[in-house]
């Protein structure tokens, strides 16, 4: 299996990376050979313009398309050791130790960076960039997956950006975020962009029965019901308490026909939210404590008192831990925001007796009630008031207050 066969609808970008992954093969090879004193950034050839590799790249795409994967493929392809190469195969076997180890993510030459907190400061960013100017370890390249470039803090991009224009011998940075306006002009200048697509729902529920033994029928209506989204269309496939939660927002047009039943509403969504961020905490959090605590010294047990000057490392994972929190909260209620977007997308259609395929095909009697029960101007109405929610939830606006100032409008109308 390829490194590229985790990558769904995306035969462009597969193309472009394909290509720049033999012409690294190329580079490391002649220099190996003596024939190359350097190599992207310094290489003649990358310079110039005659190889299609580069020492940075942004992958960027609609959520659920599958940039962070296409980055991993990538870093997989550049560290592929299969000696087939040497009778012209190309890089990214998948077979290889270079190529498994970097997919599972322990490659010693490759770096992913994923974040679970809200942004990612300064005092990461500059250990990146210490990490990057290290010789690769099994003489290919040291390569550097950020996947959340999106979430840098200014001060993080400004670190970024000395490591990205002047890049360190066979030092290779991609970089994923959801829009090329979500990285730092300075940055995204100095990279190679890749736009990537929304997969065609079909290859999702595909990639879902053949990989995941999902029931076919399961497969495609999942797939249909997040447009494409591999990721959330996995965790529905798989997941009952989420099938279960996406039910419940599906139902909140339903329940704001009076203001009592909007701020209910509101309620039941930040407290659903709340409940998918404690059930994190309990799954992580404690098992962290008690590697810390361990790692510190303290003695067995939960109660076990801690060495004097340590608390100040406990304090550290303790907020990292409530920064985690915060996000999953913001993340489930952003989630169920797009549902409620999807299912006042069918509404309008219906409407406007549009042909598209419905996404929320399992909640069609709820689609046609409120259908009947409104007009289109209404329906974009309370689209826009969603978008605003989701905005005002980026601008650290209380998530009470504004979900309930969204179930409000949705009543309005």
């Amino acid at each position: 299996m390829a490194v590229w066969d985790d990558l769904v609808g995306q035969d462009r970008v597969i193309e472009q990376l394909a290509a720049a992954a033999r012409d690294a093969d190329a580079l490391v090879t002649a220099a190996a050979a003596g024939s190359a004193e350097e190599v992207p950034g310094g290489s003649a050839d990358v310079s110039a313009g005659t190889s299609k590799m580069t020492h940075a790249w942004l992958f960027t795409g609609p959520p659920g398309c599958g940039r962070a994967t296409s980055a991993r493929a990538f870093a997989a392809a550049l560290q592929c050791v299969s000696p087939d190469r040497a009778i012209g195969a190309a890089p990214g076997c998948g077979f290889c130790d270079g190529c498994h180890t970097t997919l599972v993510g322990t490659h010693a030459d490759v770096e992913i960076v994923r974040t679970d907190v809200l942004s990612i400061g300064v005092k990461e960013t500059r250990e990146l960039v210490r990490r990057a100017q290290l010789s690769p370890a099994g003489g290919r390249w040291q390569v550097i997956v950020l996947e959340d470039a999106d979430r840098l803090t200014e001060g993080a991009g400004n670190v970024l950006l000395k490591a990205v224009e002047e890049p360190a011998p066979r030092t290779v940075w991609l970089l994923c975020a959801p829009s090329l306006e979500d990285v730092l002009p300075t940055i995204r200048s100095r990279c190679r962009s890749l736009t990537m697509r929304t997969p065609p729902v079909a290859a999702v529920a595909d990639v879902l029965v053949r990989r995941d033994g999902i029931d076919p029928a399961l497969a495609a209506q999942v797939a249909q019901a997040t447009q494409g989204h591999i990721g959330r269309a996995r965790r529905l496939a798989t997941d009952e308490r989420a099938r279960a939660r996406r039910a419940a927002v599906l139902k909140m047009p339903l329940r704001v026909a009076d203001m009592g039943g909007c701020l209910k509403a509101a309620q039941e969504l930040i407290d659903a939210a709340a409940e998918d961020a404690k059930q994190v905490a309990e799954d992580v959090d404690t098992k962290e404590t008690e590697e810390l605590r361990a790692a510190l010294g303290a003695a067995a047990g939960t109660g076990g008192r801690l060495p004097r000057g340590t608390a100040g490392a406990m304090k550290d994972l303790q907020d990292r831990q409530k920064r985690r929190s915060t996000r999953t909260q913001r993340d489930t209620l952003d989630l169920a925001l797009t549902d409620l977007t999807g299912f006042y997308r069918d509404v309008l259609a219906i409407q406007l007796g549009s042909r598209v395929a419905l996404a929320n095909v399992d909640a069609r009697d709820t689609l046609e009630r409120v259908a009947s029960a409104s007009r289109p101007e209404g329906t974009l109405r309370r689209i826009e008031a969603i978008g605003a929610c989701r905005q005002a939830l980026d601008r650290n606006v209380a998530p009470l207050l504004a979900v309930e100032a969204m179930a409000v409008a949705l009543r309005a109308g």
